[in-house]
């Protein structure tokens, strides 16, 4: 039986003003939900809890099915099984229309994400799914099996002109279901077979499984790499980031992909007030030394009932500090704990968040990593059966 810890019954309307009370969801959001804690512990996962969904009017705000009295009981955390669900859509290409990202394309062959990561910006996309940012979103995943079938439909479209696509813009495509699964593994061999760009970020070396396949796509200037390194520290890669490769096996990885000539950038994201923002020179350095030819970075981003999750864990692992980490966030976020403005949610604003990009772009600088994006411009987007040059 799981355990609920509270149940809230929230009205959209306030019946006595007619005043919607979003308002007063966005607080309860990022304080309310704090009083639902676990009161046994979840071994290698990122989330304490299951805030409830922000789309529905009655919210029961629990702790979900595993953390029932066994995690009472149990000193060393339960263990939660992570379940995969099929997911039926019917495209697989998605276009892309914000001013501050550098991508029209994204393919998604997950969505939720296994990995764990407390910060993750794509926790409140399961809520459209009636599930919860938290705990469901690293142990419900959906699995988009027919992924390599619909891109190939989709790349033999006369409208299709081969622009480059981003996998993933959303959740992680080397996420360790992928080891069995293999639906990036799919969709990277139609990229292949079309010679389709396709650009990669992610914090698995899992992705050295697929090197095959992107030599096949850097012979025709299809392919671009991006490895996420948020630390060098292992323990707090495994508090942050509790599934995802290791630092050493990150940096690793762009050894690796470096080495085949793949053109690879190191992603420094997110950085954290008093968490990991001393670690930016450091990050750079390390991952310029394994051949990473570009970098990029982000400020800690805490959208929509983040706030509250990521206000948990901070309690949880780093007591004494969380109170100056959460008054930096709000320094760099004019006083909230996020803004969704385009570029202010990148890189935020005031002296805290100045102070990180002048970090950044000195030691990019230092590093040679300041050089221009790498934009896939090699051998044309081709179909399959098309008519080719005489010489080809």
């Amino acid at each position: 039986m799981a355990k609920f810890v509270r149940v809230a019954v929230d009205c959209l309307i306030d019946p006595r003003t007619g005043q919607s009370k979003h308002a007063e969801h966005e607080y309860r959001a990022e304080h309310e939900y704090r009083d639902a804690l676990a009161q046994g512990s979840v071994r290698g996962r990122g989330a304490g809890l299951n805030p409830g969904n922000r789309f529905e009017d009655v919210r029961l705000h629990v702790l979900g099915e595993h953390l029932d009295e066994i995690a009472t009981q149990d000193d060393d955390g339960v263990q939660v099984k992570t379940r995969v669900v099929r997911d039926a859509s019917r495209t697989v290409i998605n276009p892309v229309d914000s001013p501050d990202l550098a991508f029209d394309w994204t393919i998604n062959p997950y969505r939720g994400c296994e990995h764990g990561c407390i910060y993750c910006y794509a926790r409140p996309g399961h809520e459209y799914l009636s599930l919860s940012c938290g705990l469901d979103f690293e142990t419900v995943i959906l699995a988009k099996h027919d992924a390599p079938t619909l891109l190939r439909r989709e790349l033999m479209k006369k409208s299709w002109t081969g622009e480059t696509i981003m996998m993933s813009g959303v959740t992680d495509p080397y996420q360790p279901v992928e080891r069995v699964l293999r639906i990036t593994r799919g969709c990277l061999e139609v990229c292949a077979e079309f010679r389709q760009p396709v650009s990669l970020i992610t914090k698995n070396r899992l992705i050295l499984r697929d090197l095959d396949i992107l030599l096949k796509l850097h012979e025709h200037g299809a392919v671009r790499c991006a490895v996420s390194l948020t630390t060098l520290d292992a323990s707090l890669a495994s508090k942050m980031e509790p599934r995802a490769s290791s630092p050493a096996a990150r940096l690793e990885t762009i050894r690796v992909l470096a080495s085949h000539g793949i053109p690879v950038a190191v992603m420094t994201a997110p950085i954290i007030p008093r968490i990991n923002d001393h670690e930016l020179p450091a990050l750079l350095a390390a991952a310029a030394q394994e051949g990473a030819s570009g970098a990029g970075y982000i400020l800690l981003r805490l959208p929509h009932q983040i706030k509250a999750l990521f206000l948990e864990w901070l309690a949880r692992h780093f007591p004494q500090r969380a109170a100056h980490v959460e008054s930096l966030i709000r320094e760099s976020r004019g006083g909230d704990l996020y803004e969704s403005t385009p570029f202010i949610r990148q890189r935020g604003r005031g002296d805290y968040a100045a102070q990180i990009g002048a970090t950044f772009k000195l030691f990019a600088k230092k590093h040679g990593l300041d050089k221009p994006r790498y934009r896939c411009a090699g051998t044309p987007f081709l179909r399959p059966g098309a008519q080719t040059g005489l010489w080809e």
